[in-house]
């Protein structure tokens, strides 16, 4: 694939639509679109800015997470604690204020922060950084009006229930299933 062009296709207030033009392996003329958080002038842009977190938080072997409506799929899906980094915040920043906003909890010692990964790489170039957690504290409501959160702590029996009956979302699930199965986290 060798890229011609890209332009912008509609500028909405958090996400940009992009048509992007490539020659394909058969030299033929290939239109693909995509959306972007960030205003991209060139193809060096693409996929070059990290966006935000999502948090695997344990307390207690157990693990938190969030059952939210999500318009998109216009119902309540299981996630992960997770939002955008903030002008200027740094990334253990936006995790403390992330998991304080959307459960009232606050990080005992993060364990790990996973290099940026591409969170939807069919459609767009948004990057997060996964982020191993342990916290503390008693879950609280400080969501915004404009979101819908339950938080709660999940046991490993709780979460093979939820994850062969219950909408989550990929991140969410493949880090539940993870937990389910394995203890390494609580070490």
């Amino acid at each position: 694939m060798k890229f011609l062009h890209l332009s912008k296709v509609y500028d909405g207030t958090y996400l940009k639509n992009y048509e992007l033009t490539y020659y394909n392996k058969a030299g033929e003329e290939k239109k693909y679109e995509m959306v972007s958080r960030r205003d991209i002038e060139n193809e060096r842009d693409l996929g070059k800015h990290t966006s935000g977190v999502s948090i695997v938080a344990i307390k207690d072997d157990k693990m938190i997470l969030l059952k939210e409506f999500r318009m998109a799929v216009n119902k309540k899906i299981y996630n992960l604690v997770a939002g955008m980094l903030e002008e200027g915040e740094t990334i253990e920043q936006c995790i403390e204020r992330e998991l304080y906003e959307e459960t009232g909890l606050h990080i005992v010692s993060i364990i790990d922060i996973l290099p940026p990964s591409f969170s939807a790489v069919a459609i767009s170039d948004v990057k997060t950084n996964i982020v191993f957690a342990k916290v503390d504290g008693e879950i609280r409501d400080h969501t915004s009006s404009n979101e819908e959160i339950e938080a709660a702590f999940y046991c490993r029996e709780q979460l093979k229930v939820l994850l062969q009956t219950e909408p989550f979302s990929s991140r969410a699930q493949m880090a539940a299933y993870l937990f389910l199965h394995s203890h390494r986290l609580e070490e």
